[in-house]
């Protein structure tokens, strides 16, 4: 805790001196627009204005030129970025001795942790796309995430239909299209203790997959339906009926931005070589509000879900066969210097459902330093429940402290 309050000083120290924030990953490349224009707070949060390019299939081309002819819409240049996270982890656990036992109890540099080649933008008219390529990892594919939003408007109005072919390496059925900020797909989430802040996370839905999500979007609301197949350990596929469902509301009520919806996991599936049989069952509701307090940005999430024990196949999201795995977080973020500092406060209820010693309760506190819109600096404690008398993190520590440098370039 020491560690985390000295930390956080610092960080409100630094901002009497920072600089200028700017942009220039693909997409503010593309629309010549700072990053704050989409997002809220801080990457990778959206505002509306966010989820309207994304929801458009990352069309729009702001400033940047066009190629055109006869069936033809592309843009001048391929826009890309540089992604990656430095990071550095502790808990107060305990390493082992001998070979293979040392742990992140002792601190562990992560340097990166994510090291990502971004690509992205305008295809057509009505076709855009969303690369990214693995660059730190040689034992790891190079392909970790590819979408290719086909979205046509509806009518006079800003309603938008569409197909969304997608792959990834670890962020699960719902990379095919998501727009709140709850962490319903892992990489657009508040704070990096992604399993501390985010049900959907916790219960693992952030899993390898590949399908179409078939998309209706509108700026009120969206619904998605996703045929898809999932990733097991070894590159082992699960074959067959797959399916991802999601619906969310997006009003605007007075100044605040509000988002609720709701997803759903089901079906069974057996791999590939045709011996095994698994499910896929669980489901969430989540919720945000995205506003100002005192004229400082504030946002609010809120996330419940639950998966049902495994009972004679194994369901992915819970292997256990005692009882229901579940969590629900709340989470707040202020940006007490806008634009620049955010302290943020989180409290995750949980069951691993478990026949004894279930409950894993975590409490987060941090913040972020935006030292430009592209680059920032994250650091955030929590403090969880024990299994019996031995803490859940590495080393049988109870407690976990993260730091990250993260900037898209």
């Amino acid at each position: 805790m020491k560690k985390i309050v000295l930390s956080l000083a610092g960080v409100l120290a630094a901002t009497a001196f920072a600089p200028e924030a700017s942009a220039i990953p693909a997409f503010a490349r593309q629309q010549g627009k700072a990053c704050s224009t989409c997002h809220f707070q801080h990457y990778p949060a959206l505002n509306d204005y966010g989820r309207s390019f994304k929801a458009g299939g990352f069309t729009d081309m702001g400033k940047q030129g066009l190629i055109k002819g006869p069936a033809m819409s592309l843009p001048e240049v391929a826009n890309s970025s540089l992604f990656f996270k430095f990071r550095y982890q502790d808990t107060n656990g305990t390493d082992g001795t001998g070979t293979g036992q040392s742990t992140i109890a002792s601190g562990e540099w992560q340097i990166p942790d994510e090291f990502a080649l971004l690509m992205g933008g305008r295809v057509a008219e009505n076709i855009g796309y969303m690369f990214e390529g693995q660059l730190a990892d040689g034992t790891a594919p190079v392909l970790a995430g590819f979408k290719m939003p086909i979205m046509f408007p509806v009518g006079e109005g800003e309603m938008k239909v569409g197909v969304v072919p997608f792959s990834t390496d670890g962020l699960g059925a719902s990379y095919g299209f998501e727009l709140l900020n709850t962490g319903a797909v892992r990489n657009v989430r508040i704070s990096e203790m992604r399993s501390e802040t985010s049900a959907q996370q916790y219960i693992g839905a952030a899993r390898e997959a590949q399908g179409l999500a078939f998309v209706v979007v509108d700026p009120m609301f969206f619904v998605n339906v996703t045929k898809y197949t999932d990733g097991l350990a070894g590159g082992q596929k699960m074959l067959g009926g797959l399916t991802y469902l999601r619906a969310g509301v997006t009003p605007t009520v007075g100044e605040w931005d509000l988002g609720v919806g709701v997803q759903s996991w089901s079906g069974t599936s057996t791999e590939a070589n045709g011996f095994k049989n698994d499910d896929v069952k669980a489901t969430a509701i989540d919720a945000q509000a995205q506003g100002a307090v005192a004229g400082m940005p504030m946002g609010a999430y809120f996330t419940y879900a639950t998966a049902p024990a495994s009972g004679t196949t194994v369901n992915v999201f819970n292997t256990g066969t005692a009882n229901a795995k579940k969590a629900m977080t709340i989470m707040a973020e202020l940006g007490v210097l806008p634009g620049s500092v955010t302290v943020m406060a989180a409290y995750r209820k949980a069951d691993t459902g478990a026949a004894t010693n279930s409950k894993d309760d975590a409490i987060t506190i941090g913040g972020t330093y935006a030292i430009a819109q592209n680059v920032s600096f994250q650091v955030s404690h929590t403090t969880r429940s024990k299994n019996g008398n031995v803490g859940r993190y590495a080393g049988g520590g109870d407690q976990f402290t993260n730091f990250m440098l993260s900037a898209g370039l």
